[in-house]
């Protein structure tokens, strides 16, 4: 079930049991955040029962469809030796994918939620996380990756994680993070109701921020990885980084219209690869 399948209301509910929950990831401390992660996105899932991500199971097209999307952007870092870690993979299905292809597979959650029925293949684990824990042995990690995750981090947990995810990696090893830029946003349930992102995406980021945050946690090269149509580029982060201080200038309104327009959205679609 789609997005736009929903009647308002429906919407409009989702909302409203999402801000509440997000408010009390917002305010809490980080011992509290040891266990809420789990325990409020468990909460979401059993009060919402029409979530996109419980939905989607129900359009196997749809969902082919995004995890092939994501194959094709992740191919080239993938070799049959490779140990690959996911954190927040959802409903495991580009994990599963995965699998077929590397050696290993670690996934990464907070919750078991969607993926407790599910048959998992062999060289697949998943490890339930506090929010900023990543519980695989230091150094083994090849390819580590996250698709629409760092929004959802507590903006104290963001930093630990990347600590985190950089301990995983081995030396060279990369982790290659996709998340929504702030400028075009905000890109939850919000945003049919306000200019910020309000339910759980605690803090939605700009390439400019994201790249700070790589380098203090040790990352040595940083760069955008963007594709347009069969062709896949790394970009340095300078050019975007000017991009966004150009648009931050201007009102809301104008700066989301220009920031969603093609090529720009493509340019600030933030898929940053950071090397160890």
């Amino acid at each position: 079930m789609k997005q736009h399948q929903r009647t308002p209301d429906q919407i409009r509910e989702h909302y409203e049991i999402e801000k509440q929950l997000a408010l009390r990831l917002r305010n809490s401390t980080s011992e509290e955040r040891q266990t809420l992660y789990t325990s409020l996105y468990d909460e979401l899932f059993r009060r919402v029962h029409d979530h996109p991500q419980l939905t989607i199971k129900s359009s196997p097209e749809e969902s082919a469809g995004k995890v092939a999307y994501e194959i094709k952007h992740l191919h080239p870092f993938l070799k049959s030796d490779t140990i690959f870690l996911e954190i927040g993979p959802g409903d495991c299905a580009l994990s599963f994918e995965v699998a077929k292809i590397v050696k290993t597979i670690y996934a990464i959650d907070v919750s078991e939620e969607i993926t407790k029925t599910l048959s998992r293949p062999p060289n697949f684990k998943l490890i339930l996380s506090n929010g900023a824990s990543i519980s695989v042995p230091v150094g083994s990690v090849d390819v580590a990756y996250s698709n629409q995750l760092m929004e959802h981090l507590h903006p104290d947990d963001a930093l630990k994680q990347l600590h985190n995810i950089y301990a995983a990696l081995a030396p060279g090893g990369i982790y290659i993070c996709v998340t929504p830029n702030r400028l075009n946003g905000p890109h939850d349930i919000s945003k049919y109701f306000n200019t910020v992102a309000t339910g759980f995406h605690l803090k939605e980021y700009t390439v400019t921020e994201l790249c700070h945050l790589f380098q203090a946690s040790g990352f040595s090269k940083v760069r955008v990885f963007v594709s347009l149509k069969n062709i896949q580029v790394f970009l340095p982060v300078l050019p975007v980084k000017i991009c966004e201080k150009m648009l931050s200038l201007f009102p809301y309104s104008l700066r989301k219209s220009l920031a969603s327009s093609w090529p720009v959205a493509k340019l600030l679609g933030i898929r940053l690869v950071g090397t160890k």
